[in-house]
């Protein structure tokens, strides 16, 4: 009876590590990308003359975020594979997908978040604001950036979970 109250496979505690944080981190993006930014949107707020320097304030702090969670990820990914809990065939898979979560982090926070409010800051208050055509440009490379995001995290999320659901007769 004392063996059927004791699981037989505890998973890592790094595998738990790299859950929460993907869950946290693409939930967190899920709501910045689809709820937060669409209603600013919508209610006229992206027209202010002021809305640049707050979004890049606003983009600053999640963007530091997201650099603690991927480097987090990168980090989990790494020791999973030193320790083996990985399968031979996926660890280069998890580790190429893991930096590529840290590129597009980085990317985001020291290229396209500077660049879009350095676009939308008006300085002359005598023009009327208008939205630049590299705007849109950068707005589709950020939506890209996103998509990849999204596409990578995924998949670390399902490999996560895998790991962490894996009988006994799986571990390799």
């Amino acid at each position: 009876m004392a063996t059927l109250s004791q699981p037989s496979f505890r998973p890592n505690r790094w595998v738990i590590v790299a859950l929460a944080s993907l869950a946290i981190w693409l939930g967190g993006s899920i709501v910045v990308d689809m709820v937060m930014m669409p209603s600013l949107y919508l209610t006229g707020m992206m027209t202010q003359p002021d809305f640049a320097s707050a979004g890049y304030l606003m983009f600053w702090i999640f963007n530091r975020v997201e650099l603690l969670m991927a480097a987090v990820v990168v980090t989990s990914m790494l020791l999973l594979t030193r320790l083996q809990v990985i399968q031979a065939t996926t660890r280069q898979w998890a580790i190429a997908l893991a930096s590529v979560l840290v590129s597009i982090c980085l990317l985001e926070t020291y290229v396209f978040s500077p660049a879009m409010s350095q676009l939308g800051l008006n300085l002359n208050l005598f023009d009327a604001a208008t939205v630049p055509d590299a705007m849109t440009a950068m707005h589709q490379g950020y939506f890209v950036l996103e998509v990849l995001k999204f596409a990578a995290g995924g998949v670390l999320l399902a490999l996560c979970y895998n790991i962490s659901h894996r009988t006994p007769s799986m571990d390799a």
